[in-house]
């Protein structure tokens, strides 16, 4: 059994269950932010293309948006519903490391910057539901007891 097979079991073995509604709302929050990012895809590269902290060209920004709105629709949805809770966490990680570092970090570390605290939360909400799964009320759950079911 490898490093990662036990850290795996040992969340399975010890998931409460309170723990499935945070992981639902952190879902939610995820996908939430991910309409705002495609729905203003715009605003955002021209904040972005005005800053030219990073030397993105228009393309670059662009996709790079479109990446990060795909990642936070599909993984919110699979988080919150419970499906690949693990995958889905682990792909939004860096993002949210990028987010905190390099985008909130840099309009200052005080109380008053909630952008920054919501997302050193939200960060530290992937790592947990990364060690421990998605929980008892989950598609995952529901896959492993029944999964006669899925396959038909």
């Amino acid at each position: 059994m490898t490093v990662i097979q036990k850290i795996e079991h040992w969340g399975d073995v010890h998931h409460a269950k309170w723990l499935d509604v945070i992981r639902i709302v952190l879902g939610l929050l995820i996908f939430s932010k991910g309409i705002a990012i495609v729905s203003n895809t715009g605003a955002l590269q021209d904040m972005i293309l005005q800053n030219d902290t990073y030397g993105f060209s228009g393309f670059m920004s662009s996709l790079g948006l479109h990446i990060v709105g795909f990642v936070h629709l599909v993984g919110g949805l699979f988080i919150t519903l419970g499906l690949l809770t693990r995958f889905s966490a682990v792909i939004q990680i860096p993002i949210l490391l990028c987010a905190v570092f390099f985008v909130n970090l840099s309009r200052g570390f005080s109380v008053l910057n909630n952008e920054l605290w919501l997302s050193i939360i939200v960060l530290l909400l992937l790592v947990l539901f990364w060690i421990v799964g998605s929980g008892p009320f989950s598609v995952d759950q529901a896959m492993k007891k029944k999964p006669d079911i899925f396959r038909k």
